[in-house]
């Protein structure tokens, strides 16, 4: 299965998002539930009040990582938005935070497998929200290993990070 191929099935199904890993491993999921999506207008409206352009803001915007992932919120430098590179996907040029908020059933993948294939296209930063009540946020950096590393100031609930002043550089 190719990169292309997915495209065209995630085109043709509005009902399903369609994710390809770079090992070519398939995951077809349902649309956003209600909490989650406003979690993620939550962050887009914060993000977009601390002067981000909508050009440098997106959800669900599938990206080409060796494979085609789809992150609920991506974050792009001004004046590099989002551009396909293979198929409808976009390339990471510019490209600099990824965020997904933990869905049921797919707790590993958003915490441990996009993870590290975040890194390895070396992504900046990657924010992974919990969806424990508080909505935890637990924001990474990419170091120079390539590797990431968790905030210092450790995992801080959603309405901290919406209070405080976006760093994403």
């Amino acid at each position: 299965m190719t990169l292309n191929d997915v495209a065209i099935m995630a085109a043709a199904d509005e009902n399903h998002r369609y994710e390809l890993s770079p090992e070519g491993v398939l995951s077809v999921m349902p649309p956003a539930d209600p909490e989650h999506a406003l979690l993620v207008m939550r962050m887009i409206f914060w993000l977009a009040g601390h002067g981000f352009a909508a050009e440098q803001i997106a959800a669900d915007c599938g990206i080409d990582i060796g494979g085609g992932r789809v992150p609920d919120l991506t974050v792009w430098a001004k004046g590099l938005p989002p551009r396909p590179a293979r198929s409808s996907y976009a390339g990471t040029s510019g490209l600099l935070l990824a965020v997904e908020v933990v869905s049921s059933g797919f707790e590993i993948t958003d915490r441990i497998t996009k993870k590290a294939e975040y890194a390895k296209a070396g992504i900046p930063q990657y924010w992974i929200v919990e969806r424990d009540g508080g909505a935890t946020v637990h924001r990474h950096r990419l170091n120079e290993a390539a590797e990431y590393q968790p905030d210092p100031a450790g995992p801080q609930p959603l309405t901290w990070l919406l209070a405080s002043t976006p760093d994403i550089e």
